[in-house]
C-alpha cells in the first residue's frame, strides 16, 4: 500500500492513483481505492471551494457539520487504509512514454502515478461590486438549498447580473422569506409575465445600479449608485464558475463553457458518468466536471470514479499477469 519512495526525496514516489484536490469527492474516490488496496497518493492545496461556509447542508448523516471538520474525518479514514496525504498544490500533470503519469508539485516534489483523479473543484467568480468578496458565504450566498434554511424569514436581497436568472432566484427564495427584493442592477426591465409573477408573490423591485453591500461584521445593507440603502440582512448573487484544471492543459484538457439554457454558469471539465476524461488514466470528478454539484453529489461522483479506476487497474493487471503467464 505505500509509495515506492518519500515524496520529499528527489526521486518520484510511484503510485497506483494521484487524486489531485482533498475535498468531497477526492476524498470519497481516494477511500474507494485504499480500500480497494490500491496505493493512493492525495494531494490537498486546503482551499475547498466551501472554506467560507460555517456548515454543509444536506449531506445526510452529517447535516450541519463544519466543512474543515468533514474533511479532516474524510482524511482521518483514508490514511487509516494506508492513503497518502500530501499538503501541496500541482502546476503539471504529464505522460510518460510507459504510460504513467508525472505530478509535478509547485515546490519541485515529483509523484508517478498509473492514474490520475483529477477532483480539484472551482472557483466562485463573484460580480465586481464592492464589499460582495468580505460577506462571501455568511451574508453574500447563492444556493438556497445550502442557506435559505438558515436565512428563513430574513430581508433577502437578489443581486441581478442576468434578468431571467435573477427573476427565477427571486422567486426561489420567497419559499424562505416574504420579504425578498429583486436589485434589478441595470440588468434589464422584467416582462408583463415575469413582472406578474414577481408581483403575485410580493417581490419589491428595486432600479438602479447597485454600488456595494455594506455592512461589518453583519450584512446590514444593500447601497445603490443614488446613495439609498435599502436595508437587507442577506444577498444573493449569481457566481460563474471557474474550473481549477490549469494543471491539466499539457494533456490536452481544457475547461469548457457549461451553460443553463442561454446562460454561461461557468467552466467545467468533460468526462463521462464515471469519470473517464478524453485522455485515456485521467479521471476528473466533483465541481472540476458539474459545477452546481453539491457536496453530497460531489463525494457519490467520487466513488464513482474510483470504482471505475479500480477496474480500469484490474483490467490492466490481468492484462499483464496473461502476457507474463504467456511468456
Amino acid at each position: 500500500m505505500s509509495a515506492n519512495e518519500n515524496p520529499s526525496t528527489s526521486g518520484a514516489a510511484e503510485y497506483d492513483v494521484v487524486v489531485i484536490g482533498g475535498a468531497a469527492a477526492g476524498l470519497s474516490g481516494a477511500l474507494a481505492l485504499v480500500r480497494a488496496r490500491r496505493s493512493v497518493a492525495v494531494v490537498d492545496a486546503g482551499d475547498p471551494r466551501n472554506a467560507p461556509a460555517a456548515h454543509v447542508h444536506n449531506y445526510l448523516g452529517r447535516e450541519g457539520a463544519a466543512p474543515g471538520e468533514l474533511y479532516k474525518v474524510g482524511r482521518g479514514e483514508v490514511a487509516g487504509y494506508g492513503g497518502t496525504l500530501i499538503a501541496g498544490e500541482v502546476s503539471t500533470v504529464t505522460r510518460n512514454p510507459d504510460g504513467r503519469f508525472d505530478v509535478r508539485l509547485d515546490d519541485g516534489r515529483l509523484l508517478r502515478a498509473r492514474r490520475v483523479l483529477a477532483s480539484s473543484g472551482a472557483r466562485d467568480v463573484l460580480p465586481d461590486v464592492a464589499g460582495l468578496a468580505e460577506h462571501w458565504g455568511t451574508g453574500v450566498l447563492h444556493c438556497p438549498y445550502c442557506h435559505g434554511w438558515e436565512v428563513q424569514d430574513q430581508a433577502i436581497g437578489i443581486l441581478a447580473t442576468d434578468l431571467g436568472a435573477s427573476v427565477h432566484q427571486a422567486l426561489l427564495w420567497r419559499q424562505w422569506s416574504d420579504d425578498v427584493v429583486l436589485f434589478l442592477n441595470g440588468c434589464g426591465e422584467p416582462d408583463h409575465d415575469q413582472a406578474g409573477q414577481l408581483a403575485a408573490r410580493g417581490i419589491r423591485v428595486v432600479n438602479g445600479k447597485v454600488a456595494a453591500v455594506e455592512g461589518g461584521p453583519q450584512l446590514s445593507g444593500v447601497r445603490l449608485d443614488s446613495g439609498e440603502l435599502v436595508p437587507r440582512q442577506a444577498v444573493v448573487v449569481f457566481s460563474r464558475l471557474s474550473a481549477r484544471a490549469g494543471y491539466l492543459a499539457d494533456l490536452g484538457i481544457t475547461p469548457e463553457e457549461q451553460f443553463m439554457g442561454d446562460l454561461s454558469i461557468g467552466t467545467a471539465v468533460a468526462a463521462d458518468p464515471m469519470g473517464a476524461t478524453t485522455v485515456p488514466g485521467v479521471y476528473a470528478a466533483g465541481n472540476l466536471v458539474m459545477p452546481m454539484m453539491q457536496v453530497i453529489g460531489a463525494a457519490a461522483a467520487g466513488l464513482a470514479a474510483g470504482a471505475a479506476i479500480n477496474g480500469d487497474l484490474m483490467a490492466e493487471d490481468t492484462a499483464a499477469a496473461v502476457a507474463a503467464v504467456r511468456k
